[in-house]
């Protein structure tokens, strides 16, 4: 899961104690006596922290077609494999895409007649007390996204309550939410959210984008739809992740789905008569993100993805990690597969990457004998079970 603690982007402006007062004034109260915040008063200035943003979209007057805008860019992300996000670079850039549209070269404009980056220029031109180096295109450029939990099952009617993802582990948050009285005037009514009410009612977190940049199945799957494997070799095999399910979310629900890395190491399309060929391969590594929802949790996921292209007869092992991401220093984590020249073992040396505060979920040796014996079987691996196919 994420490291709330250590994550240091940016100064939590209220702090803790006093948010930890008012989630218990709020719990105290009927829903209905929440404090109001008028609409007509100051915003407060913004600053690039998910808290102040939050604050600051609450109070800008949106309306269903800007939440549909948003409700589009997380359905494009979701489809590329990504959380459910809505990235403030997307939004200013190319409203309605998701991430990986960029990469992907199908970020098109949807032609929003009030598309929402101009509700919130416009909104932020005119408060006296934003600071004018503080204008949308150092939102666009933040790194800050939203969040919607959920979000398959919104009522296309319902507007959102806005909340963010504090630097501590919470259960619950402040959240701020717009409706219109029946007189036609609009307030801002506080309320505390979890995630109970996030999956009956729409929520947006904002919240740091972490994993843009990362490669999914999805992604894998668009960008090399030809790679069904052209293999140099008939008696090479090919290694495919078929299905994984996650047993168990590692991630508050503030700050998203889990994502669970999978590296294999390996040495492909491997031939050698002598042990000096060993010198001629370096060793390649899969690197793919597989984003589990709140919702998959104990859901198979079908993919067909391929992990080592061409698996030779000579090939024994391969070297296999999976790592919940959770950021922190840089490390590696050293191990060996293994190889026969003329029936001899030799081992070859991998480096997975990974982060110091990742939950390591498995790592260890799978070898050719286990994924015969095991193919197309799903089998347990830590927290997560994966079938594999290896023909």
């Amino acid at each position: 899961m994420k490291n709330f603690i250590t994550k240091k982007r940016s100064p939590l402006p209220l702090p803790l104690a006093l948010l930890s007062a008012a989630m218990l004034s709020l719990q105290a109260c009927d829903e209905t006596s929440q404090p109001l915040i008028s609409p007509e008063a100051p915003s407060p200035t913004m600053e690039l922290t998910p808290n102040s943003v939050a604050r600051t979209l609450s109070g800008i007057p949106f309306s269903l077609a800007q939440v549909r805008e948003v409700w589009d860019g997380v359905n494009a992300s979701s489809a590329n494999g990504y959380d459910e996000e809505y990235t403030f670079e997307d939004m200013f850039s190319s409203p309605g895409s998701g991430v990986g549209d960029k990469l992907l070269s199908t970020r098109a404009s949807h032609g929003y007649s009030a598309p929402f980056h101009e509700l919130i220029s416009s909104h932020l031109a005119g408060s006296a007390t934003t600071r004018s180096s503080e204008s949308g295109l150092d939102l666009s450029s933040s790194g800050l996204r939203i969040y919607w939990p959920y979000s398959e099952d919104w009522d296309q009617v319902s507007m959102p309550a806005i909340t963010f993802c504090p630097e501590v582990a919470l259960e619950s948050n402040v959240a701020f939410l717009r409706e219109e009285l029946p007189g036609g005037q609009w307030i801002v009514k506080q309320l505390l959210v979890d995630e109970a009410y996030a999956r009956e009612h729409p929520v947006w977190v904002i919240g740091w984008s972490d994993d843009a940049g990362a490669m999914t199945p999805q992604m894998l799957e668009k960008l090399r739809p030809e790679e069904v494997c052209t293999r140099t070799a008939t008696n090479f095999k090919t290694l495919k992740l078929k299905e994984f399910k996650a047993h168990v979310q590692y991630d508050p629900w503030l700050s998203g789905g889990a994502e669970f890395f999978i590296k294999c190491g390996s040495l492909k399309a491997f031939t050698a008569t002598v042990a000096s060929d060993l010198s001629k391969y370096t060793p390649e590594i899969t690197d793919l993100m597989i984003k589990v929802k709140r919702k998959q949790v104990m859901t198979s996921l079908r993919y067909n993805t391929v992990l080592v292209p061409e698996w030779s007869p000579q090939l024994s092992e391969c070297v296999f990690l999976i790592h919940e991401d959770d950021g922190g220093k840089s490390t590696t984590w050293k191990a060996s597969g293994e190889v026969k020249i003329k029936s001899k073992a030799y081992g070859f040396s991998v480096e997975l990457p990974y982060h110091r505060n990742d939950d390591i979920v498995w790592r260890g040796k799978l070898s050719s004998n286990y994924f015969e014996k095991n193919n197309g079987v799903a089998n347990r691996y830590g927290d997560v079970s994966i079938t594999f196919v290896f023909n």
